[in-house]
């Protein structure tokens, strides 16, 4: 579908593409000197890779802290027309005279009518499907897979508040969060896999593929950056013959690149497992993972 919009006349108007901290502040900005301003996100919501953050640099401050009042700004701005799930075709004229084709993705409901109360995803029949990768499969698990997710039960309520507990005690067991299992813990909590798969791709400790016994966290956050992070991650990747990401084939050591361990004052620092090495220079790495061979 096309949003268009076009004068003759010069007229006091902007558009604003992309709605992450920069966008939404601009947008703000133009809008309070009395500009007509059109925000347009391909995404379906304003906020971008701020609205993901814990905390910003060099502060410390909650990034949420910062960026929610603006949201609430901007939305409430009567200069500013936000228009998301949408992307640019076309654009011809001058500024403040200017004609824009805007593709804008349907959304499937009434926005004008739209509470976000939610229940259209409760009930969607697609989320509801029991299925992954494409594919609706039912749950298969072998005998000594089977009476290891009983006894996780067991120490769990059967109800949708235990999904997080259960795939704590399934990752600590396996080491990662198998698929077949994923459709257990769907089927016998009675929670649609959607929103298991959810919870299991967004943090950072779950993961869908086999890890090692071992994690390699190597800090790459600015002090450690500085001494030579960089460094350190190449010989660990030569020294194990995999890269960041990725697991070794024997599964013994896993390597992450991760943003701060919280040991600047020791920098460059790597932690594996829970021992944290400081000050480590690439000459060190084939002595520190000897001691965990």
């Amino acid at each position: 579908m096309s949003d268009t919009s076009r004068n003759s006349e010069v007229v006091g108007s902007a558009m604003v593409v992309g709605s992450g901290i920069s966008g939404i502040q601009a947008a703000l900005d133009l809008a309070d000197a009395g500009y007509k301003v059109y925000l347009l996100e391909k995404s379906a919501s304003i906020g971008g890779v701020m609205a993901q953050l814990d905390k910003t640099f060099p502060t410390n401050d909650c990034s949420m802290c910062i960026l929610a009042p603006k949201l609430v700004s901007v939305a409430r701005h009567p200069n500013i027309k936000i228009v998301t799930n949408a992307e640019i075709e076309k654009v011809s004229g001058l500024a403040g005279s200017f004609f824009v084709t805007v593709r804008k993705k349907p959304r499937f409901v009434d926005e004008t009518k739209c509470t976000g109360c939610g229940l259209c995803m409760a009930n969607c029949p697609v989320r509801q499907v029991m299925q992954m990768d494409g594919a609706e499969m039912a749950v298969e698990l072998s005998p000594d897979d089977r009476e290891r997710v009983e006894q996780i039960f067991k120490g769990h309520e059967k109800a949708r508040s235990s999904v997080m507990s259960v795939l704590h005690t399934i990752n600590e067991n396996y080491n990662y969060l198998p698929q077949d299992i994923l459709r257990c813990v769907a089927t016998e909590l009675d929670v649609p896999l959607s929103e298991v798969y959810n919870i299991a791709t967004f943090y950072n400790s779950f993961s869908l593929v086999p890890k090692g016994r071992h994690t390699i966290a190597v800090c790459r956050g600015t002090a450690c950056h500085v001494r030579g992070s960089a460094r350190i991650l190449d010989r660990l990747e030569q020294e194990l013959g995999i890269i960041d990401g990725e697991t070794t084939d024997d599964l013994r050591f896993t390597i992450r690149n991760v943003r701060c361990i919280g040991c600047c004052s020791i920098a460059p620092a790597v932690r594996i497992d829970r021992e944290t090495y400081g000050n480590v220079r690439p000459n060190q790495i084939s002595s520190i993972l000897r001691k965990h061979k």
